[in-house]
């Protein structure tokens, strides 16, 4: 069938809330056009974000009651170190409470003022800890993965070419380390396939530079090279995850994705100097090296998730769900990222309200609607997140893809809140020509989309823009 059923019995449930439009309206306004900022009990589907927020197992929970809660040497730290250098191949493990912190420890140890840091396309947390040191962030995805229509089976692929651009016009002194993203968030969920990823490695060879993975959504890029890269077929999930992570010298992970747990991280190496290092940051900022921010059951958790997330039934159930809601909208001709990537559908927003400038935030807007409309809370993933003014010019800069993520929690939705989903969205786009922009009220200087305030652009505002 096109659609599996779901591999699991739901044994614990959880309430849904359900609120009136004017409830949702009052709401809206109260946040400041920002849905971070609504209470989750005001929110029906809550598909802001696949982090942290998938359903556990029974043996993830099972794994819970034997924590050990020693500060040093827990039994469940070795659980942990164990699993992680089976899937990922990396001698040096270093927990940490999520993944933005495995970044800063990465990035705060090796990116100095002044380097670059290439990458298919960075994801907002990435990206702040790179300039956080003072560090330029460059994205090299191919041209297809900038193009929501373009039809390519691995459309989070690094651009050779753009690669070597950026090491050949800073030097291979200022490019301390390259990223690879799997899959790649901020372009759809998109995966790289192998062939890109032995290509990058032999790439940065000729140039000494060390490739690290930002490993978040590993399963799902291992499904889709095993059901979309020729010869892989026949493979198993994890030989195909032991054979990316041998191209690295190491990754950054935050286990609430392909972890399947609400807390945790982790960064791996085979450098033992730059292990020493990032190990006496850790004690300082987050914890001894055998906790690293977490208790032990949450090392547990990780450790059991970790091996689940590679079933290759629940995989191909995860992956089918997400294509599910995406089918639903193509059908109705609801503009959509193609092809439907692992964790999320994202929305086009500039092809769903053309009307509105990338200045008055349109996938922000969109993503308010859907709100307002029935109760879902997604998340923007354009002008608010990534637009930024050129240090040099003043002027406004925007990304090339203006989307919203209707990012799938793991284990969660059924088909029906799939199907209410669609339905909300189909709703919005049949009233599109009703929907203005916005303006920004207060931002921060850095990660601007978690705590800005907007408000609606008045018709008179509209005309003008």
């Amino acid at each position: 069938m096109d659609y599996p059923m779901e591999p699991f019995k739901i044994k614990v449930v959880e309430a849904i809330p359900r609120t009136t439009r004017e409830e949702r309206r009052a709401a809206i306004e109260k946040s400041g056009y920002n849905l971070f900022n609504i209470p989750a009990e005001k929110v029906t589907i809550d598909l802001l974000t696949d982090s942290g927020t998938s359903a556990m197992s029974d043996n993830q929970w099972a794994g819970l009651m034997v924590g050990d809660e020693s500060y040093a040497g827990s039994r469940n730290y070795y659980r942990f170190e164990e699993t992680v250098r089976e899937i990922f191949g990396y001698p040096h493990v270093i927990p940490a409470h999520q993944g933005r912190v495995a970044e800063n420890l990465l990035f705060s140890t090796m990116v100095k003022e002044g380097d670059s840091v290439p990458n298919n396309i960075h994801f907002d947390t990435t990206r702040a800890n790179i300039e956080h040191n003072r560090g330029r962030a460059v994205d090299c995805v191919i041209d297809e993965g900038l193009d929501p229509r373009a039809d390519h089976p691995f459309k989070g692929n690094m651009d050779l070419g753009k690669l070597e651009r950026t090491i050949r016009e800073v030097g291979r002194e200022r490019v301390p380390l390259c990223l690879l993203t799997i899959t790649n968030n901020s372009g759809g969920g998109q995966p790289v396939s192998l062939e890109n990823i032995r290509a990058t490695r032999a790439l940065l060879d000729r140039y000494g530079i060390p490739l690290y993975f930002d490993a978040c959504r590993f399963a799902e890029n291992c499904y889709f090279i095993k059901k979309r890269e020729p010869g892989c077929a026949d493979r198993d999930l994890h030989s195909i995850a032991r054979e990316i992570f041998s191209y690295g010298d190491g990754c950054t992970m935050s286990a609430k994705k392909d972890g399947l747990v609400n807390i945790g991280g982790f960064l791996c190496t085979k450098d033992p100097a730059l292990a020493e290092k990032i190990t006496n940051l850790l004690i300082l900022v987050e914890g001894f090296p055998t906790y690293g921010g977490l208790a032990g059951r949450d090392l547990e958790a990780i450790a059991r998730g970790l091996r689940e997330v590679l079933h290759e039934d629940y995989l191909e159930y995860r992956i089918a769900q997400v294509r599910f809601l995406g089918d639903l909208l193509d059908r109705e001709g609801v503009p959509i990222l193609k092809p439907v990537g692992g964790h999320a559908v994202y929305l086009d927003a500039r092809a769903f309200l053309p009307r509105v400038p990338q200045s008055r935030f349109p996938a922000q807007a969109l993503a308010c609607e859907l709100y307002v409309e029935g109760g879902i809370r997604t998340v923007e993933i354009g002008s608010l997140m990534f637009g930024h003014k050129d240090p040099k010019t003043g002027k406004d800069v925007y990304p090339e893809l203006e989307m919203v993520r209707l990012a799938i929690p793991r284990r969660v939705y059924t088909t029906a809140h799939m199907e209410y989903t669609a339905e909300t969205i189909r709703s919005v786009f049949r009233r599109r020509d009703t929907i203005r922009g916005l303006d920004l009220v207060h931002e921060a200087p850095v990660l601007r989309h978690f705590t800005a305030r907007l408000r609606p652009v008045s018709a008179g505002e509209e005309k003008r823009s």
